[in-house]
C-alpha cells in the first residue's frame, strides 16, 4: 500500500482510489452528482472536478503507436476494423532495423515528423514499456491512452491484450 507523508498527515493512496471507485460506480449506476455527494458526505463540486480530471474526450481523430508488439498483425486488423488508419506499430526486430538504418540526424528528423503527426490527433492509443508510455505522454499534446506492455527496457516482443484494446476503442469511438 502506498503512503505519503504530507506535514503531520499520512495519506493512503489505496483509500483515495477506493473512494474514487465508489464515486464512479454510483455515477455509472445513474446517481446524480448531488445524490452521490449527499450519500458519501462530500462536496458535489469535488465530483465534478474528479470527472473532469479523468474524462477521456471522444474524438474523431484517433491514432495508435506501439512497440515491441508480438501480435502486430492482429492489432493492425483491430485498429483498421474501428477505422483507425494512422498507426505506427513495430516488432522489436523492426524497431532495431529502423533505428540502425538511419544516421542520428535522420532519426531525429523522422522522430520529429512522427511527433508532429501524432500531435494532430485528439486521442493516441500508446502501447509500450513504462518508459516509452511516459515519453509519449510528455511529447504529445493530446489525450494519450496507455496500454502498458511491461517495464523498460523491453528487449522482446510482447502480446497486446486485444480485449483491452477493443474495450478502449469501444469506449472512445461510440
Amino acid at each position: 500500500m502506498d503512503f505519503y507523508r504530507i506535514g503531520d498527515k499520512v495519506i493512503s493512496l489505496q483509500k483515495i482510489i477506493d473512494e474514487v471507485k465508489r464515486i464512479l460506480d454510483l455515477r455509472q449506476k445513474g446517481f446524480s452528482q448531488i445524490e452521490v455527494a449527499e450519500k458519501l458526505k462530500i462536496d458535489r463540486s469535488f465530483i465534478s472536478k474528479l470527472e473532469g480530471l479523468g474524462e477521456v474526450r471522444k474524438g474523431k481523430n484517433i491514432a495508435a503507436i506501439g512497440f515491441p508488439i508480438k501480435n502486430k498483425q492482429e492489432v493492425e486488423e483491430v485498429l483498421q476494423s474501428y477505422g483507425i488508419n494512422y498507426y505506427l506499430l513495430m516488432t522489436e526486430e523492426e524497431r532495431n532495423n529502423f533505428i540502425n538504418s538511419l544516421s542520428a540526424a535522420q532519426l531525429l528528423n523522422i522522430m520529429g515528423e512522427y511527433i508532429n503527426n501524432f500531435k494532430s490527433f485528439d486521442i493516441v492509443i500508446a502501447m509500450g514499456s513504462d518508459f516509452r508510455l511516459n515519453w509519449f505522454k510528455a511529447f504529445l499534446d493530446c489525450e494519450v491512452i496507455t496500454i502498458p506492455l511491461g517495464k523498460s527496457p523491453l528487449k522482446y516482443d510482447v502480446e497486446v491484450d486485444i480485449e483491452t484494446l477493443k474495450k478502449i476503442l469501444d469506449t472512445i469511438t461510440q
